[in-house]
C-alpha cells in the first residue's frame, strides 16, 4: 500500500482452530475408510482466517477470541502476531484450543468437522471486557463458531458504538433470531447458509436472489450471497439486486475462500471504499486463494492483488 492510502481498522470476534487437513480422491461415505494422500496441520478457524485475510489485504486488525493454554493455542496466537494482528483481546481459556478436521477431495470440495474447545468459552462478559477494541474499529466482523450469546453481545455492542457490522452466518443451523437482523449492516452467507437461514432452496443465482430478498424482508439491511465460481448476489439497501460474476480460475482448495472474501470486503469498507469496489476486490482475493492449498496459507496479500491487476 502507498504511504498516503487509508488503512482502516477491523475487529474480528470469533473462532480460532488448528486445522488438520487431509487430501483424498473423494469425500468418504458413511462407515467407509478411505486412503488419504497428504496431511497438513495449519492455523484456521473462521475468525482467525478472516482476521488474517483482513490484515493481509490492507487493514489494521484486532482479534477478540479465546485459545487454549496448549501448544496449538501458542501457535495460533503467534501466527496472528506475525501477521501484525493485535492480540490483546485474545484470551486464554481452560479448555484445549479448537480443532477442525478437514477432508479435501480432487474436485477441491471439502467436508469439515469442528470441535469448539476454547472457542466455546467466549462469553458476553468477554465481549464487555474488550469493548474498547470494538470501539476503535471501523468494521466489526462476527461468525457463528462461538456461542450465540457472545455473538449477539458483540453485534449489539458494535451497533451501539455505530461501527459497520458484518455477520458471516457460518455455520448456520436455522434462521437467525429476529432481533439480530437490525444489528447487522452486511449479512454474508454462502448458498448453503442462505438456504438454512430462509428454508428456501438455493441452487442457482435466481434462487440466491429469492433467498436474499427473503432475508431483506425479514429485516437484513444488505445481503451478499456468495456463490463460489458463480459469483456474488448482492441485495443492497437502496440499490437494484446485482450478480457479480466471479473471476475464472482453476481451483485447488476452496477451504478459506469465503473467509478471504469476508476479510477483503471488510478491509476495503474500513478504508472507505464503495460497496461495489469492496465486493470486486474481495472476489479477486477469494479467486486467488482457491488456487492454493490450505486455509490461512492460501490467503493472498494486497501486494499480490495489485501485481495481478
Amino acid at each position: 500500500m502507498s504511504s498516503n492510502e487509508t488503512r482502516g481498522r477491523v475487529a474480528v470476534v470469533g473462532s480460532l482452530n488448528m486445522d488438520l487437513v487431509v487430501r483424498a480422491p473423494r469425500l468418504p461415505h458413511p462407515g467407509e475408510t478411505l486412503a488419504g494422500r497428504t496431511f497438513a496441520q495449519v492455523a484456521g478457524g473462521k475468525g482467525g482466517n478472516q482476521a488474517v485475510a483482513a490484515a493481509r489485504l490492507g487493514a489494521q486488525v484486532s482479534m477478540l477470541g479465546c485459545v487454549g493454554a496448549d501448544a496449538n493455542g501458542a501457535q495460533l496466537r503467534a501466527g496472528l502476531e506475525v501477521e501484525g494482528i493485535d492480540c490483546t483481546a485474545l484470551e486464554t481459556g481452560a479448555q484445549a484450543s479448537g480443532v477442525a478436521l478437514i477432508v479435501v477431495d480432487d474436485a477441491s470440495q471439502n467436508a469439515i468437522v469442528i470441535v469448539a474447545g476454547s472457542n466455546g468459552e467466549l462469553t458476553p462478559e468477554t465481549i464487555a471486557r474488550h469493548e474498547a477494541v470494538l470501539a476503535a474499529a471501523d468494521v466489526v466482523i462476527c461468525q457463528l463458531e462461538t456461542p450465540p450469546d457472545a455473538v449477539h453481545a458483540a453485534l449489539a455492542a458494535a451497533r451501539r458504538l455505530s461501527r459497520t457490522v458484518i455477520l458471516n452466518p457460518a455455520p448456520a443451523t436455522g434462521p437467525l433470531p429476529a432481533d439480530w437482523l437490525p444489528l447487522i449492516d452486511y449479512l454474508i452467507p454462502n448458498e448453503l447458509e442462505a438456504a438454512t437461514l430462509t428454508g428456501l432452496p438455493v441452487a442457482t443465482p435466481a434462487d440466491a436472489a429469492r433467498a436474499a430478498a427473503a432475508l431483506r424482508d425479514a429485516g437484513a439491511r444488505n445481503v451478499l450471497v456468495t456463490l463460489g465460481p458463480r459469483g456474488v448476489h448482492a441485495a443492497l439497501d437502496g440499490a437494484d439486486a446485482t450478480l457479480y460474476s466471479a473471476p475464472s480460475v482453476k481451483a485447488v482448495d476452496t477451504t478459506a475462500a469465503g473467509d478471504t472474501f469476508i476479510g477483503g470486503f471488510a478491509a476495503q469498507l474500513a478504508r472507505g471504499a464503495s460497496v461495489d469496489a469492496a465486493i470486486r476486490f474481495a472476489q479477486r482475493a477469494a479467486a486467488l486463494s482457491v488456487t492454493r492449498a490450505g486455509a490461512q496459507p492460501s490467503i493472498p496479500t494486497r501486494a499480490e492483488l495489485d501485481e495481478s491487476a
